[in-house]
């Protein structure tokens, strides 16, 4: 049985806003993607996986349980991040950090220590006048510092630095290894691409896309980039039997996209031309991501499907 499992989950807030008809599963030990930019219904989903909010359609249940039904019992062995933190400005880091060990009954701050030192947070300061990365810290440590086994992380890195953003993705990649189910909610492709292992992609509170990432990342096809140094060249190749996705007539550029099976025949093609250049063209997360928004190019013809 999957750990998190969201069934047909719908809210509807009118004026197209909320979330439609969306399922997917998350299994033990896997770091699961949920890609989207800001307003596309990534955190509406995932306050019905926390049971803050119940659903007009469908279920979400963690660990089997019904996530509206079983509130308190869930929370027990979560640890979530929300997208905006909101803490209580009159206490310090410290007595904040002591409070949330108090409500979970927490004794033992060995694993609390290693966070605050992992993270490079000291949080005798008061919460008023601690930046927004220094918040954003000491919230990780309070919803890790109980060891859960089920993490919900929603826009985890905002306002992390750069450098702090990939102590935080080595930091995934370590509770991944220890067997930990995680949902990673993210605008940014670089976390998600760095520890995902499973990824949707939503859009208007709709799923348009879930996929393995690793086939992403190892996709059987190819996307070469040409110029050619005449226009007679350039009209010539676009002749030729292949799978031309795009081209720059005022540039003489194409690209192409070919099976790995194939590019013994496409190097015997190209070799018969007069080129300025040819190169590969890494396909990215954020190349697949961006077939499904509008996105302004001056190029003829579009990105081909790489992942299912």
């Amino acid at each position: 049985m999957a750990v998190l499992q969201i069934e047909h989950l719908t809210k509807d807030y009118g004026h197209g806003r909320g979330v439609f008809d969306v399922s997917f599963n998350i299994e033990k030990g896997e770091v699961y993607g949920f890609l989207g930019p800001n307003g596309a219904g990534k955190t509406t989903t995932i306050r019905h996986i926390m049971g803050f909010s119940r659903p007009q359609k469908g279920t979400t249940y963690v660990d089997g349980k019904n996530s509206w039904e079983n509130y308190y019992t869930i929370q027990k062995d979560l640890g979530y991040l929300p997208g905006e933190i909101a803490l209580p400005e009159s206490l310090t880091g410290t007595k904040f950090i002591k409070m949330m060990a108090d409500l979970r009954g927490i004794k033992d701050m060995t694993h609390t220590d290693y966070l605050l030192d992992k993270f490079e947070l000291d949080p005798s300061g008061g919460l008023k006048r601690m930046s927004l990365g220094m918040k954003r810290k000491l919230a990780i440590v309070t919803a890790f510092m109980h060891d859960p086994q089920v993490l919900v992380l929603d826009e985890p890195t905002s306002g992390l630095d750069p450098l702090m953003q990939e102590v935080f993705i080595e930091f995934i990649k370590e509770e991944k290894s220890k067997g930990k189910t995680i949902l990673l909610s993210s605008h940014i492709f670089s976390e998600v691409d760095a520890t995902c292992d499973r990824i949707s992609i939503i859009k208007d509170g709709h799923l348009i896309s879930t996929f393995v990432a690793d086939d992403l990342r190892h996709a059987s096809s190819k996307t070469f980039k040409l110029e050619f140094n005449s226009k007679e060249e350039f009209e010539r190749f676009r002749n030729e039997n292949l799978e031309i996705i795009s081209v720059k007539r005022h540039r003489n550029q194409a690209k192409v996209l070919v099976d790995d099976e194939n590019i013994n025949n496409f190097i015997d093609i190209i070799s018969g031309y007069d080129l300025k250049f040819f190169s590969e063209i890494k396909f990215t997360l954020e190349d697949y991501f961006m077939k499904f928004y509008d996105r302004n190019t001056d190029t003829e013809g579009g990105a081909a499907n790489v992942a299912n």
